[in-house]
């Protein structure tokens, strides 16, 4: 089913996922220290809520995981402020002009940084299309990531400078394939999510903080799909809460014309 946006032309039938599922099983990528989701049926006295086990008409289930630690999860700046902003509200449009690059980490000392000038390269070969949605995948791209156990890891992150340079690009959100765009033990510092939100108080929000601009963490984007413009739809839960899961879709676009 062929769509047109502007004067774009995107097939509705071939959309590319780029989000990971959860699963209460060792598969499930995890970071930050906790331990694989939980997927269970309903137990009531001696009443399963699972068809399966032969006393219940329906399957039942509990879910108990984490959005920021066990899959792709979009959030918003309420994940560093003491006041409360959820997802939910800041998300109000789900289609945009997106951009995907991709980019080798520098090693620096015993880190594996994603540098402004990575990111300037990577953009600098793409077309001219204006975006409001930058997706970055990693090298090496293994399949791995799908189920990687990041705790006590060391990922590679985002420079300041690199969320600086995103953000005066006027990219409203960013996606990218790590549990996190800041290192991982930075004695909480967060210096790519402020400089990307532009947060400069969490206790007293600045005026000009990106109320609306949004950080999608954990996805995967496999080898076959080439760099390039993209539509980007972005779909969350619909909680309360400073992060959902989600499920960002790209699609192809067909006919472009400037």
């Amino acid at each position: 089913m062929l769509a047109k946006i502007n004067d774009f032309e995107i097939d509705l039938s071939k959309p590319i996922d780029i989000s990971i599922p959860l699963t209460n099983t060792d598969e499930n990528p995890i970071a930050w220290y906790i331990e694989k989701p939980v997927i269970e049926p309903v137990v009531f006295g001696d009443w399963i809520g699972k068809v399966s086990e032969g006393k219940s008409s329906t399957n039942f289930n509990n879910i108990f995981f984490n959005p920021h630690g066990h899959g792709t999860h979009t959030e918003c700046l309420g994940h560093i402020t003491n006041d409360f902003y959820s997802i939910n509200q800041s998300l109000k449009q789900f289609f945009f002009f997106a951009n995907l690059i991709t980019v080798e980490p520098e090693e620096i000392g015993d880190d594996l940084v994603i540098t402004k000038e990575l990111i300037e390269k990577a953009l600098s070969t793409s077309t001219s299309l204006s975006v409001t949605a930058l997706v970055i995948r990693t090298l090496p791209n293994q399949k791995e990531k799908k189920s990687r156990k990041y705790s006590n890891t060391n990922p590679p992150y985002l420079s300041e400078e690199a969320a600086i340079f995103i953000r005066e690009s006027e990219i409203q959100h960013l996606l990218i394939d790590l549990p996190s765009v800041d290192k991982e033990h930075d004695e909480g510092k967060l210096l790519a999510h402020k400089a990307f939100w532009n947060v400069k108080d969490t206790v007293n929000l600045n005026a000009d903080a990106r109320l609306n601009a949004t950080i999608t963490e954990m996805i995967y984007v496999p080898d076959e799909i080439e760099d390039g413009n993209y539509i980007l739809n972005l779909q969350i839960a619909s909680f309360e809460n400073d992060a959902s899961p989600s499920k960002p879709i790209l699609y192809k676009i067909l006919d472009f014309r400037m």
